[in-house]
Order: structure tokens, then C-alpha cells, then sequence
């Protein structure tokens, strides 16, 4: 589900779970934490890069795992999960690069506000579904989104569920460099290999004073968004989204009430 290249000192996890276009369920939340956790102890890895295969960075949570998760008493979480993915991202010591070859939803954006560099191909598009899935936003892209686009652009990704082409993201700042999509990958490494080229000591500690101001935001908000998703979590409107998912058909809330 994660295929792992070394090209020198940068190494490149690529999501590999093309049935569900790169969706994260529980397995592959495991898997990309350990690949993390690997990569920041390895000495020999200066910078990360992460990316998708075929049309897809990610298509977020595996939407039918979460309704199993919720129907199903027996149902056993990963090592780490999402919760596990959120905390390594954020701690996370060295560069971090994401480079978006496709779609991505859900966590495959809100892990943009947490990577240190974005590149996205100019065919992809994102969404933030968590209204249509009666839910709230996740891995504090409730303080990054605002710090990175400002706030009527965050709240507009946040609140409606709307697709946002890549153009419009290298405009609003959450993506560093917009590039054919023939070129994605030649442009992220090019820009990964001046990073590795450095101590990796410097490397981390200017990382560190960088972040240092963001991480008690950051923590914080995970906090509250933790709170809010697991108050809507199994409510009527999330049951409604979910069950129109599985039947592909629209959700109405309209009688909910809430």
C-alpha cells in the first residue's frame, strides 16, 4: 500500500491502494506512520516526499470502513490511525513535501497544511467534504488553512465541500509550485535534492524554529476539531451522509432539523 524509494538522501512514499484511489483505511494510516517514524530516525534521510500513484494523491478516509467502524462493535482500530498520522505529521523533524498528482479529499489536503512545501500538478483538483459528510474539519486545518490561505479562503474550502482546482490553490498559497503534470515529480525532487544537500542537522533545527510558534496552535485545534468531529460523529446528519455514500445517491439533510 506504500511503495518506498531512496533517491540519495530524499526518500519517496508513494500511496499505492489504487482500488479506493489511495483512500486511508486503517492499515494504511499504520503504514505511513511507521513510514514516517522510519524516515525521521534514519540518518541516511534528509527530506520525505509523499505522493500518489495513478489519478489519485488520496480520496481521504475510507468512507466504507468508517461506516463498518461505526456499525460494527468488533471493529478493531489500527496501531495508530488517523490519530497516530496527525501527531507524526506535526512532529515530524525534517522537510516534508507533498506532491499532489491528482485528487484529494479529506486528509488527502488537510495533510497539505501540515507538509512544509506543496506541489501540485495543474489536472489536480481537492475537497474538504466534511459538510457533506456532517462532520468538521480534522488535522488542524481549522488554524493551518487560515495561517497558510487567510480566512474567507479557508472557511470557503472548510464549509462547502466544493471542489478547488489547482490553480486556485497555487493562488491562495497552499500550493508552493503549480507544474505540468508530466513535470510534478522532476520539479518536486529537484527542489527536495537542494534540501538533502544540506546538514541535516540545520535542516531539522531550522524546522524546529520555524514550527515552534505553530505547534501549540496547532495542537490546540486538533483538540477542538477532535471534540466537534466526535459530537457529530453518528449523528442522524453523518448517518444520512454516510448511507448516501454507500447507496450513490445525494444526501438530504433537509428534515434532520440539524
Amino acid at each position: 500500500m506504500i511503495d518506498v524509494v531512496n533517491d540519495g538522501r530524499v526518500r519517496v512514499l508513494r500511496l499505492d491502494r489504487p482500488e479506493s484511489k489511495n483512500a486511508f483505511n486503517e492499515a494504511l494510516y499504520d503504514l505511513l506512520t511507521e513510514a514516517l517514524i522510519e524516515a525521521d530516525n534514519d540518518i541516511g534521510v534528509a527530506v520525505v516526499v509523499i505522493t500518489g500513484s495513478g489519478d489519485s494523491f488520496s480520496s481521504g478516509t475510507d468512507v466504507v470502513e468508517l461506516g463498518q467502524r461505526m456499525s460494527d462493535p468488533s471493529f478493531s482500530p489500527g496501531k495508530h490511525g488517523f490519530p497516530g498520522l496527525a501527531n507524526k505529521l506535526i512532529d515530524f523533524s525534517k522537510p516534508l513535501l507533498c506532491a499532489v498528482n491528482g485528487l484529494g479529499l479529506g486528509i488527502g489536503v488537510t495533510i497539505l497544511g501540515l507538509s512544509d512545501m506543496v506541489f501540485m500538478a495543474k489536472s489536480a483538483r481537492v475537497k474538504c467534504p466534511f459538510t457533506d459528510l456532517a462532520l468538521a474539519p480534522e488535522a488542524a486545518s481549522s488554524f493551518t488553512f487560515p495561517q497558510i490561505m487567510g480566512r474567507q479562503n479557508a472557511t470557503w474550502m472548510l464549509l462547502s465541500s466544493e471542489w478547488i482546482t489547482a490553480e486556485q490553490c497555487f493562488e491562495m498559497g497552499l500550493a508552493y509550485k503549480l507544474c505540468s503534470d508530466d513535470d510534478l515529480m522532476k520539479t518536486t525532487m529537484e527542489h527536495a535534492q537542494v534540501l538533502a544537500s544540506k546538514p541535516i542537522s540545520s535542516l531539522i533545527a531550522s524546522k524546529k524554529v520555524v514550527m515552534a510558534p505553530l505547534r501549540e496552535q496547532i495542537q490546540s485545534a486538533r483538540k477542538r476539531e477532535d471534540a466537534a468531529f466526535s459530537e457529530l460523529l453518528g449523528k442522524p446528519a453523518n448517518i444520512e451522509a454516510l448511507t448516501a455514500f454507500a447507496e450513490k445517491r445525494d444526501p438530504d439533510f433537509s428534515s434532520l432539523g440539524e
